[in-house]
């Protein structure tokens, strides 16, 4: 195929500029990748050759509107990648990942630009910027600083080493997760093996036993939507056992798909990569450029909930184990009891079944909700798109409108998991909003990993899944309603311990009563949720929180502990692991929500490297951002609403994180009530 005929370097002649998903092929994107490094290359070659005297408008300007033809293969390649993905986009994107990081390298190494970029920033007190232009200055120019561009001879080629080796390999680590994960069933023959699931879990394992062309049993994959149900519910603790340990093995198994040498090696390049840049350690370097600033304030915060998290699930243990004794069973509980014990408790305590609840909680009418709850806080409104087919059946595609009636962007849904899927669940952009050459409308797409219903049945979402639903939703309003100039400052491309409170703050609404009275409806009748029903959830909120905080906190502390390593060779990353969670006293029988074989949050990408405490940093922020609706007296108040389109939504990163939120809340940020909401307050001292 020639350059000529390959439609990604074609104008893109479709509505609102989506990529034209039915004409794309994997073997089109390694020649328009080509055609657009270079492309790009003579454009930043441009701008360091010009005689002018450096200006913002010809270099800063100029370099943010640089690349547009591979930003957008760009986007396009690493969405279908992680959504819709195949052996062909796979062996591309190992092919690929090296010299994309080369091409990176000499972006953020082109002496002759850094030094027109670093001459503006040495005079930029005195050029008489916008704060958004002094924002976009300072941040390019310490991209540039923290991509190597200060590096002299042979410490610069060294980096560039070291970041086209590590592409390869966080690659590598995503596709032997994906395998692990695509490859495990565990296929249920005849009522014994379904014994104790209820109708919707039998439903879900019916639906991926007939993808995966099963005949005559159930299919339970290692999709969370689908393991998570099975250990809270299967009587059969063989079973559950051999879930479960399918479950936390993943990228631990020898072969082609074992990540623990490659997560070794990662780690070693990337102290290396620290080292080069002067910290001790990666973690130093990481940590440098969030608001958190230094591993101790990190650890201080981990510890503050660490210590009384672990008093809480040393708790809700005994409460299991009197569980297990009142049953006239004897066992010692393990990794894989928890949840179905948990699960006794729970309905004993708050009378609560899930089987119950989720009838109450159809994905169409929680889909709803999100964008009835973006409306009544922001104005917007979603217009369904079905004549626009995107990369896959299950996407749905909306307009997305403003208060005046005008489009405000476009979004993508993708809410279920499929063998061509990775796990987890995400936003991402086809297309960032900007204004540099006119008003460009963002596209943004939400993914998700629920189980999907049987046909002609409806897909139904424990409160959990709901909850995760809102929050992706709120990372993907994040992304739509921003309005800033400059792409490199729009959406969600901001501190990575700010990133989170967007997304994090919106759930919050998904527990409001007018919420759930108004979408939380049986499926079948259409009967609003019962008040007891509420009521009961609300009293349940702070059930098995110990267990759940235990979980979160243990892998951000194993994450700090593996990036904060002064050796020069990575650990042994089984044992390294084993024993951070031995000396931190981890509790028996509870476990960590990742562990670091299939980490993706550390090992997929460099994003949340030294950097899966940004949850609980950002839980600080949205605990007490939310308390501003609380005190005005309403969800939904229209002025507090407004400072947070303003301070928070719309903003991107063209106001410091800190500035930004105080802007919002009047004053810093206070831990308390994150301590309150997960019901650790009372155990602290």
């Amino acid at each position: 195929m020639s350059n000529a005929t390959n439609p990604l370097l074609q104008p893109w002649n479709t509505p609102y500029g989506l990529p034209p998903f039915g004409e794309v092929r994997a073997e089109q994107f390694e020649p328009a990748f080509k055609q657009a490094l270079s492309e790009q290359r003579a454009e930043l070659d441009a701008i360091a050759a010009q005689a002018a005297l450096p200006s913002f408008e010809n270099t800063l300007v100029a370099f943010d509107r640089s690349g547009r033809l591979l930003a957008r293969l760009e986007t396009l390649f690493y969405n279908l990648t992680a959504s819709e993905t195949s052996p062909e986009l796979q062996t591309v994107q190992r092919e690929l990942a090296a010299p994309l990081a080369a091409h990176n390298n000499a972006v953020y190494m082109h002496a002759g630009l850094f030094a027109r970029v670093d001459v503006l920033y040495q005079q930029r007190e005195s050029l008489g910027l916008t704060p958004q232009q002094l924002r976009l200055l300072e941040r390019v120019h310490l991209d540039f600083v923290r991509a190597g561009a200060k590096l002299q001879g042979a410490a610069q080629t060294r980096y560039a080493q070291i970041m086209e080796r590590l592409a390869e390999l966080t690659t590598q680590f995503a596709q032997n997760v994906l395998a692990d994960e695509t490859g495990y069933r565990l296929v249920l023959r005849g009522e014994a093996d379904l014994a104790g699931l209820p109708d919707f879990v039998r439903a879900a394992s019916k639906q991926a036993a007939a993808e995966r062309g099963v005949i005559d049993g159930n299919v339970i994959t290692l999709s969370r939507s689908h393991i998570v149900p099975f250990l809270t519910f299967s009587e059969r603790r063989d079973l559950r056992e051999q879930a479960w340990k399918a479950w936390v093995s993943r990228g631990e198994h020898a072969g082609e798909h074992d990540n623990r040498a490659v997560a070794q090696e990662i780690l070693t390049l990337r102290n290396e990569q620290a080292r080069l840049h002067g910290h001790a350690c990666y973690a130093d370097y990481a940590l440098a450029d969030t608001m958190a600033g230094t591993r101790d304030a990190v650890n201080d915060l981990l510890q503050r909930v660490w210590v009384p998290a672990k008093a809480a699930a040393e708790l809700e243990r005994e409460a299991l184990e009197a569980c297990v004794l009142s049953r006239g069973e004897s066992l010692t509980l393990e990794a894989w009891d928890w949840r179905y014990y948990s699960e006794k408790v729970r309905q004993a305590r708050y009378e609560l079944d899930e089987a119950q609840i989720k009838p109450y909680f159809p994905l169409t009418r929680m889909v709803e909700a999100v964008f009835d709850v973006a409306g009544q806080l922001f104005g917007l409104r979603f217009v369904a798109k079905p004549e626009i087919k995107a990369y896959h059946p299950d996407v749905q595609v909306y307009e997305v409108q403003g208060s005046d009636g005008k489009p405000r962007g476009v979004f993508l849904h993708d809410n279920f998991a499929r063998p061509t899927k990775r796990s987890g669940a995400w936003m991402s952009a086809f297309r960032w909003q900007s204004r540099i050459d006119g008003e460009v409308l963002p596209i943004i797409v939400n993914n998700n990993n629920f189980a999907k219903g049987a046909p002609g049945e409806p897909t139904l979402l424990s409160f959990d899944d709901a909850r995760t639903l809102f929050h992706e939703f709120g990372h993907g309003l994040h992304g739509l309603l921003s309005q800033v100039d400059h792409e490199r400052l729009s959406g969600t491309q901001v501190l990575r311990d700010f990133v989170e409170l967007p997304s994090q703050l919106f759930e919050h609404w998904l527990s409001e009563p007018e919420v759930l009275k108004k979408h939380a409806r049986h499926y079948q009748t259409g009967e609003v949720i019962p008040q007891v029903l509420v009521d009961r959830l609300k009293a349940a909120e702070l059930f098995n929180q110990g267990y759940e905080t235990v979980r979160y906190t243990a892998s951000a502390l194993v994450d700090m502990a593996a990036h904060s390593l002064t050796d020069a060779q990575g650990p042994d990353i089984t044992a390294f692991e084993a024993q951070v969670l031995q000396d931190a006293g981890l509790p028996p029988a509870i476990g960590l929500n990742h562990r670091l074989s299939h980490f993706q949050h550390l090992f997929s990408g460099s994003s949340y490297a030294a950097g899966y405490y940004v949850y609980l940093w950002a839980e600080v922020l949205d605990a007490d951002g939310y308390d501003a609706f609380v005190e005005a007296g309403s969800p939904f108040d229209a002025k507090v609403a407004q400072r947070l389109l303003e301070c928070i939504y719309s903003s991107g990163n063209s106001r410091e994180p800190r500035a930004a939120f105080r802007a919002f809340r009047g004053r810093d940020a206070k831990v308390e009530p994150m301590l309150k909401g997960r019901g650790l307050l009372p155990l602290t001292v």
